[in-house]
């Protein structure tokens, strides 16, 4: 059950890290170094280990800040990979591409993959594992992957680097259809959301504990890390009933989670360090936007705003 002590890791807070302000957004501006920079610092200290979700201009400027600052953070990189066949169950806009799109993303997919494989060998001392994907298994999801090319993803990059290789996805896939990606990577990652599907934080820690132990019951011999889990603290009522978000609901989740994953020795990435505004609609109080611990000012939220207070006495 202790993960860290299975990936040869000393116990630490962990946190999804990405650092997309106002005006930016994957794909088009970035943020610059000294934004990373001052991101960094505000983490530092109280998180060691980061999970990046893609092999991108933000991924080498946090190399390059973490490096050249000499702070003290591992990193977990992911490759993003986009979809390779139509998923007709996404139940939002999206997951329905021409062929033509289909092929460019296998295309691009291996580009992302053999970037992953660069960066890993290049900064071995600071990236401790790599994940070749993200959620592109699952049943909504509108970047589908099948079970067979993620298998081939990893098998690629264990061939090639000397961390270990995982895949992120939400718990339900790693217990109904994963069996062959699971026997594969080195650990498997889980997500496990409570708000998303209607649960009362009051209820919430008991269903991720369930979560997690399902996936573990059903593969005894892997390692599970939970590489997301949070609390949105606004919605506009898409998927989240607005009435169960908000900061002393995300206060009292984060302190719950970080209490029992620290007891059981779990290594588990709370999602997430920054509100991001370009995520979703364009709706102010979508969800996707505000699962942060800070602000897109960068203030931080109830969860942590006595974390900060004692720094700055």
């Amino acid at each position: 059950m202790n993960s860290f002590k299975k990936l040869g890791l000393i116990p630490a807070r962990a946190i999804c890290y990405s650092g997309f302000r106002q005006g930016q957004q994957p794909g088009g501006k970035y943020p610059d170094y000294h934004e990373i920079k001052e991101d960094l610092l505000l983490l530092h200290g109280y998180w060691k280990y980061l999970r990046l979700f893609d092999c991108d201009p933000h991924a080498e400027t946090v190399l390059e800040v973490i490096r050249k600052e000499k702070l003290d953070f591992r990193l977990m990189l992911g490759a993003y990979i986009n979809a390779e066949m139509n998923n007709f169950n996404c139940p939002w806009n999206g997951g329905v591409y021409a062929e033509k799109q289909l092929e460019q993303n296998r295309i691009n997919n291996q580009k992302q993959i053999d970037r992953l494989i660069e960066l890993a060998n290049e900064h071995p001392d600071l990236i401790f594992s790599v994940s070749v994907g993200n959620e592109a298994c699952v049943e909504w999801t509108d970047h589908y992957v099948p079970e067979s090319r993620v298998l081939e993803f990893v098998k690629q990059v264990k061939r090639r680097i000397r961390q270990p290789v995982t895949f992120c996805e939400n718990y339900v896939p790693w217990l109904v259809k994963l069996d062959k990606l699971a026997e594969e990577v080195d650990f498997i990652s889980i997500h496990t959301y409570p708000v998303w599907e209607y649960k009362h934080v009051k209820e919430a820690l008991d269903y991720t504990k369930e979560n997690y132990h399902s996936v573990a019951k059903r593969h005894p011999n892997k390692p599970i890390v939970i590489t997301e889990a949070g609390w949105a603290t606004s919605s506009n009522g898409r998927g989240i009933n607005p009435e169960n978000v908000n900061e002393d609901y995300q206060k009292e989740y984060f302190e719950k989670l970080m209490a029992w994953t620290e007891a059981e020795g779990i290594l588990a990435f709370f999602f997430e360090a920054f509100d991001e505004p370009w995520k979703g609609s364009p709706e102010p109080l979508e969800p996707e936007k505000h699962w942060g611990l800070f602000r897109v000012d960068r203030s931080p939220k109830k969860a942590i705003a006595e974390l900060f207070r004692e720094r700055h006495k």
